[in-house]
């Protein structure tokens, strides 16, 4: 199929729960994607912005409802097979292999799909990881860190790219960084569900904020919404 007859839907989130053993995290959850758009999950910690990143990739206990990527139901798919249809998954933790050389980190990750970017195109959006390649990951800085934990889904062929909290704790220059590496991937046809605290971050970059509160969305923002709903923003996140 042509590029230009794809849906521009990409990911349909429809009456999501989502529980962890007894406890009901996600409560009706609506919310949709579309194709190279970059939208927010915006919220107080505890609103379930995280869990909703977990239970697109099928990393949370039990899912009811449904989750639509690229027109298929992923609900009852195991992560692998998430990820296989160009899910790449971004958490706050990173994830590194800290025992490993930078290089080794991201040779060790198998493609999923076809298209992603070769080592090289990864070296030249992140030159620190360049000079950095032969360092083990525990020498890296958290910087240093959350650039090659998004590197290394870059590599995979991802093309949906879910990020938690990728500036959380980062020097104000690495994360002027990501936010230019977040607008080259955006020009390049990504789709990105961000969740992010640091508004003045976000605000830029996004298409459209969901606003998170108590497990499900209370709200959508379009960008050009942004300046008039600022009040209603700061009232529920407190910014």
């Amino acid at each position: 199929m042509p590029p230009d007859s794809l849906p521009s839907e990409i990911l349909r989130i429809s009456n999501l729960h989502a529980f962890y053993g007894e406890s009901h995290v996600l409560h009706g959850v609506d919310m949709a994607v579309n194709r190279g758009e970059l939208v927010t999950l915006l919220g107080r910690n505890g609103s379930g912005r995280t869990t909703t990143l977990k239970a697109i990739m099928g990393l949370v206990g039990k899912r009811t409802g449904s989750i639509s990527v690229n027109g298929r139901e992923v609900i009852g798919m195991a992560p692998h097979k998430v990820a296989h249809l160009g899910v790449g998954y971004c958490p706050e933790e990173r994830g590194i292999f800290a025992s490993l050389s930078v290089e080794e980190n991201l040779l060790l990750l198998p493609k999923v799909r076809s298209g992603g970017m070769t080592v090289d195109e990864v070296y030249k959006m992140f030159p620190n990881l360049l000079e950095r390649r032969k360092s083990q990951g525990t020498r890296l800085s958290g910087g240093e860190q959350q650039m090659l934990a998004l590197a290394r889904i870059l590599l995979t062929g991802a093309q949906i790219l879910l990020l938690d909290e990728i500036t959380e704790g980062l020097a104000p220059v690495i994360v002027q960084l990501l936010g230019r590496v977040i607008a080259q991937l955006k020009e390049r046809g990504y789709t990105i569900v961000l969740v992010e605290q640091n508004f003045q971050f976000a605000a830029p970059l996004a298409d459209r904020h969901y606003v998170m509160a108590h497990g499900h969305i209370s709200e959508m923002i379009r960008k050009d919404e942004l300046s008039s709903k600022m009040d209603s923003l700061h009232q529920q996140l407190g910014v």
